[in-house]
């Protein structure tokens, strides 16, 4: 079969379309022809072997590989059809269209992956293409998670900061459809695309700061890194909720400080990526709660470039990876 493979950690070019051999089903797992995988920053870090937040490289590094990557397939979140299943699976069948995560095992790059039938997976949606739901798991999955925790009422202010990537999209189109009032907060090219999905209000966070502009938010979803802690400790309402899903070590130790010491509530909590949740996610795309969020599908052999444009944080949206032979990939602008 095709995949996209990486022998050596480096930058975007190290990615190979490649031959590699076709994986064996096991009686407990299903064996899926996968159709679209999304291209994510995770994956650029993996290949890469650089984070934004670095206080898990030593021990991942030692799961991952420590001289050059031990799995050499990328690709955690996908879109595609079963082909067969094991003699022990009742919950899917062959035929099935189906969407999720492939967790550590990776592999979504390749034509054919082997899953464990309780993975977090479920029938893809009627009304998305195969490119369209490989881009919902990671951000879907993510946002539903860090929105349910905030316990959104109607009319509440909610800053997402880092709006313009999978989770942030995600997370603009639930907190809408919770009744917040929703801050976009991104580069200004971003603008029209988070408007498009609902957001209420925009900040270009390279002209103006949130921090300092006297606002106040009850909940804050905070998907940048590197951004300010006192910041947005100085933008929550006396009971606000602070979320992140990029902790550093010391905003760790600081959420777990706001918590004893102020009435509001800060949280790094990562998501399980539930079953249940993929479930719900679905729903809420069929009915037309959630909108498709691609920017652009490459196909297997321009992946180099798709990771570049993930790297880049130009994107508007999900970047897609056609896995096979594409029948609707966008040629790039």
């Amino acid at each position: 079969m095709k995949a996209i493979t990486y022998s050596n950690y480096g930058p975007p070019d190290v990615l190979r379309l490649s031959d590699v051999e076709i994986p064996e089903a096991g009686d407990d797992e299903v064996f899926i022809r996968v159709r679209a995988a999304e291209a994510t920053k995770s994956d650029c870090e993996l290949r890469s072997f650089r984070f934004s937040v670095n206080w898990f490289w030593l021990p991942l590094r030692l799961a991952i590989g420590i001289t050059r990557p031990r799995k050499q397939v990328l690709g955690g979140y996908f879109s595609g059809e079963i082909l067969a299943v094991g003699k022990n699976v009742t919950q899917f069948a062959t035929g099935m269209q189906v969407f999720g995560a492939t967790g550590l095992r990776f592999g979504a790059y390749g034509e054919y992956v082997n899953l464990p039938a309780d993975s977090t997976m479920v029938a893809k949606p009627g009304n998305m293409s195969f490119e369209e739901a490989a881009a919902v798991p990671l951000g879907g999955l993510n946002a539903i998670h860090f929105m349910r925790l905030a316990e959104l009422k109607p009319g509440e202010k909610v800053l997402i900061n880092g709006a313009g990537g999978s989770i942030g999209a995600h997370a603009v189109q639930i907190a809408k459809s919770m009744g917040a009032e929703v801050t976009a907060v991104d580069k200004a090219i971003k603008e029209p695309f988070l408007r498009g999905l609902g957001a209420d209000h925009f900040i270009d966070y390279q002209r103006q700061d949130f921090g300092s502009s006297g606002e106040k938010y009850d909940v804050i979803f905070d998907m940048v890194p590197r951004s300010s802690y006192r910041a947005c400790m100085q933008s929550l309402t006396d009971q606000g909720r602070y979320f992140t899903g990029n902790p550093r070590m010391s905003v760790m130790f600081r959420t777990l400080l706001t918590n004893v010491f102020t009435k509001r509530k800060a949280s790094f909590a990562f998501a399980k990526e539930r079953i249940e949740e993929l479930e719900a996610l679905k729903e809420m795309i069929e009915a037309r709660t959630i909108r498709p969020i691609v920017d652009q599908v490459f196909p297997m052999d321009r992946a180099a470039e798709a990771h570049r444009l993930v790297e880049t944080e130009e994107r508007r949206g999900a970047i897609v990876i056609a896995i096979g032979e594409p029948e609707n990939v966008s040629e790039p602008a």
